[in-house]
């Protein structure tokens, strides 16, 4: 239903535009940003649901883990409803450097804190005991293992009902604040978005950070230096995500990229390249990062995204005549 509304007011808005800028928001909401964000919001609500039911590690894992590929559909989208109510660091509170989750979950646990009774008042926990990673914490660390009927299993059930809250309320702020707002942009009264070109910037800008993230931050923190590889600061490396993470991210990308602006063969044959290089990666956590040749091979998955980066740059830059603007995600 949602993303019928919005196709219509894409085909509303259309014909008055009309511009090459418009038109690649208005694919990119539509047929790139409208379907992560309700797809994540299903997910996240079988997740709340399969909780409900039984919410033992084992009955959660599954709806957990599609829940999680939902979300790397989305969550380079760092603009916008995300930022609202700092979602997006309640929804993926990572890298944790300094291990404030497991405490902050240690802690609600000795307590037997009752917040967790109270939507409203667990939406005011601290980020680091929400979302996706208190949640494979929970379901995966042996520290966390937890019986059904206990505290944590209850714990289990607000952390899912929580991430399914925060992303509904994401997919109805864009149906019907931001895709508007994008989609009217250049209008006398939009004091947002001032010209047609400035949402395509957003999303050019979003689609440069996201590979950053993915090659810096995502390949950049387990691969740390060659003397001190850090394989244990892998993304999701309880669940095994690790690589999958990565692959889901690249997949999620390219959708932008072709949305954004075609033809782009250049753009699509790095990011083929990259990906087959993640899929012939035998490394689900990136242990190997320990051993040389271990090393070598995610180092090398690293430089084919960012020879995707630079071919996105020099193909859809050059042709949308953009560079990369302010994002949020900049100083983090």
């Amino acid at each position: 239903m949602r993303q019928t509304a919005c196709a219509a007011l894409i085909a509303l808005t259309l014909p008055v535009l009309g511009s090459t800028a418009m038109a690649g928001t208005e694919e990119a909401i539509a047929e790139h940003v409208m379907p992560a964000v309700t797809g994540f919001a299903q997910a996240s609500a079988q997740l709340q649901e399969a909780a409900a039911a039984d919410c033992t590690s084992a009955a959660v894992q599954g709806p957990y883990n599609a829940a999680f590929d939902a979300w790397l559909g989305l969550s380079h989208l760092r603009f916008g409803p995300l930022e609202v109510d700092g979602r997006v660091s309640a929804i993926a509170f990572w890298p944790d450097n300094r291990g404030f989750t497991p405490k902050q979950l240690g802690s609600l646990i000795a307590q037997e804190d009752p917040v967790v009774n109270s939507a409203e008042d667990f939406a005011h926990v601290s980020v680091a005991a929400r979302g996706l990673f208190a949640l494979e914490m929970m379901l995966y660390d042996p520290q966390f293992a937890y019986e059904d009927g206990s505290y944590s299993c209850t714990l289990v059930q607000r952390l899912s009902a929580d991430l399914a809250r925060m992303a509904q309320e994401i997919a109805t702020d864009w149906e019907e604040e931001q895709a508007p707002l994008m989609l009217s942009a250049g209008e006398p009264w939009n004091n947002f978005y001032l010209s047609p070109d400035e949402p395509l910037q957003v999303f050019y800008t979003t689609l440069l950070t996201g590979l950053e993230f993915t090659a810096d931050t995502r390949l950049g923190r387990p691969l740390g230096t060659f003397d001190r590889p850090r394989p244990r600061r892998a993304e999701a490396r309880r669940s095994e995500r690790s690589l999958r993470n990565v692959e889901l991210s690249l997949i999620a990308l390219r959708d932008l990229a072709e949305q954004l602006a075609q033809p782009i063969p250049i753009t699509e044959e790095a990011f083929d390249e990259a990906l087959e290089t993640a899929q012939e990666l035998d490394d689900p956590v990136f242990a190997g990062v320990e051993d040389p040749t271990g090393r070598l091979k995610v180092e090398i998955l690293q430089q084919r995204i960012q020879a995707v980066r630079r071919a996105v740059e020099g193909e859809i830059g050059a042709q949308l005549n953009l560079t990369q603007g302010f994002n949020s995600a900049d100083g983090d």
